[in-house]
């Protein structure tokens, strides 16, 4: 568009289309984890498979999933079938989506009688089935026990809720209510979204908007061009570890990457593209850690983005610039029956790799690894079924000339809030949130300290089921440059008697009395640069604050606290 202003307010209406369907879902929505984590996700994209906006609250892993089915979905509907008012649905892996629980629902926009853009929302609904209550399986051995499968199908028309897709839903859920109160909401959200679309198509013209998505996302295209021809050229590999597959205990995994950054022109300001080849990443296991090609995809996406320019829009634009190469077959592009709920493992591996690579390139810039976020369910054992779904997040890694924020997670799936308030899970579960605090010593001590792990400790007043999903709990995130590991953390068992047990970092339906509390400690973020670098004053605001204790100060940092409060090295 000419006039920039224009280009400027539609760029801005596309998004707030997006966020708005997204904010529908979470008011309309019924499962405790949306309604009080806001975790929802909402897209708008073209007929022919672009990204053309998403919510603000709408993560990479939900987004790459809603572009990468859209072609999946038009393959087994073809457009020309659409009739206004049809909603679709889909669920499966290797067809774009994340796991069975997250449903994609998209709705066609129609211009001179045929789909021109869709509308897409998502949330991970309250339970379809699988081995263990909310979607986690994590000793899953191939997709079926994951729960129900979803090839694209027509889920609503004009009249609504298509029959005999509602009974499927339910038959194949502990909690048909509140599934199909969330499928509702997806639904709603997705037609605002298109409500909005069709108000810009008839103010702008059909070609009108046509020619200002194109100007979006070129304008998106070329500033990331820009900036990624900013970075240093030059070919940089990495690799992470991920802990165990929860099957084997005694074997790891590891995901390797070679990040190539690209400069087409000389002069500042050209035009410059990255290349992410996984090559050499360990083959798919028969396992709950691996990961389908959207969310790999979604994890190269963002760790490259984390080096660019923050302001630089997420749409097709940005993906045009960066190429990212999938080993068929490996941890992060499953083929059938390997199980996929688990992908965040490998996808955070990938991310970190990614991280390490292009901290080699631009040490300015350099971020040690990270504690992860630790999801956990906890379901009731028997009908009527409850269900709490929920996550801790891991301290950051420091970052070069700052320490890392505490018990944040770097993350990339997740919402808005995406852990929910303890007052309204206390009201919806037969639970107590006891306590929630950051854990002292649990940064990796550096000149730059990493940030905490966190603690969270809930009281069961009924019998119930956990179920645990967690990596970085046996190998601590490294530090950097003479930085030192973070603290791992764990799930626990604590008993009446006070007594803890360590649970396996990948469980299933474990059963707890009521009585019994539930800890869920988070692992802590590698350090930079030599703790005994780190100025005494620093430490010392460290121990007022309690990120540290006079052990820690004395073992990780090498200060002595004098008996009159004063420090010396």
């Amino acid at each position: 568009m000419t006039d920039a202003l224009t280009a400027e307010v539609l760029r801005n209406a596309l998004v707030v289309a997006a966020e708005e369907a997204s904010i529908v879902v979470v008011r309309s929505a019924y499962s405790t984890f949306i309604v009080e984590g806001s975790d929802a996700s909402a897209a708008v994209l073209d007929a022919d498979g672009r990204l053309v906006a998403q919510s603000m609250a709408t993560t990479l892993m939900n987004s790459m999933a809603l572009k990468v089915a859209l072609p999946e979905l038009l393959a087994d509907i073809p457009a020309a079938t659409m009739r206004p008012g049809d909603v679709f649905v889909l669920n499966d892996a290797y067809r774009g989506g994340v796991h069975t629980n997250d449903l994609l629902v998209y709705r066609p926009v129609f211009v001179s009688g045929s789909p021109a853009y869709f509308t897409a929302t998502m949330i991970h609904v309250s339970d379809l089935g699988g081995l263990s209550a909310g979607g986690m399986a994590p000793l899953a051995t191939d997709i079926f026990l994951e729960g129900l499968q979803l090839p694209p199908v027509r889920l609503a028309t004009a009249q609504g809720i298509e029959p005999a897709v509602e009974a499927i839903l339910r038959a194949n859920s502990r909690t048909p209510d509140k599934v199909m109160g969330d499928v509702r909401a997806l639904v709603a959200g997705a037609a605002v979204a298109a409500a909005r679309i069709e108000a810009m198509i008839a103010e702008y013209g059909p070609a009108g908007l046509a020619r200002g998505i194109d100007d979006y996302l070129d304008y998106t295209e070329a500033r990331t061009r820009a900036a990624l021809a900013g970075l240093p050229p030059g070919r940089h590999t990495s690799s992470y570890p991920i802990d165990d597959d929860g099957i084997d205990l005694s074997r790891s995994h590891t995901v390797r990457v070679a990040v190539t950054v690209e400069r087409e022109t000389p002069r500042a300001g050209g035009r410059g593209r990255v290349v992410v080849d996984f090559a050499g990443t360990d083959p798919q296991v028969p396992a709950a850690i691996n990961a389908s090609a959207s969310q790999s995809l979604a994890a190269a996406v963002f760790a490259v983005r984390c080096f660019l320019d923050p302001t630089i829009a997420m749409n097709e634009g940005c993906l045009r610039a960066i190429e990212v190469r999938l080993p068929p077959g490996s941890l992060l592009d499953a083929r059938s029956p390997h199980p996929c709920g688990g992908r965040f493992v490998p996808i955070y591996a990938a991310m970190e790799a990614i991280f390490q690579a292009l901290s080699d390139a631009v040490p300015e810039h350099a971020i040690a690894a990270s504690g992860i976020l630790q999801p956990f369910s906890i379901a009731a054992v028997r009908a009527p079924y409850w269900i709490h779904l929920s996550y801790d997040f891991g301290g950051v890694g420091a970052r070069q000339g700052k320490d890392g924020p505490d018990a944040t997670g770097v993350h990339f799936g997740i919402g808005r809030n995406s852990v929910p308030q303890a007052e309204p899970v206390e009201t919806r579960c037969p639970l107590i949130v006891e306590s929630v605090e950051t854990v002292p010593d649990s940064g990796g001590p550096g000149r730059h300290r990493g940030g905490l792990g966190s603690r969270t400790v809930i009281r069961f007043l009924d019998d119930a089921h956990v179920t645990t999903r967690g990596d970085r709990l046996r190998n601590a995130p490294p530090g950097r440059s003479g930085g030192l590991p973070g603290r791992v953390g764990g799930f626990y068992r604590r008993r009446a008697d006070g007594t803890l047990e360590r649970l396996e970092s990948k469980a299933g339906n474990v059963p707890f009395a009521a009585g019994e509390a539930f800890v869920v400690e988070t692992t802590g973020g590698g350090g930079i640069g030599s703790p005994y670098d780190r100025p005494l004053e620093e430490v010392a605001a460290d121990l007022r604050a309690g990120k540290i204790t006079a052990g820690g100060a004395s073992r990780d940092y090498g200060v002595t606290v004098r008996p009159d409060g004063t420090l010396a090295r």
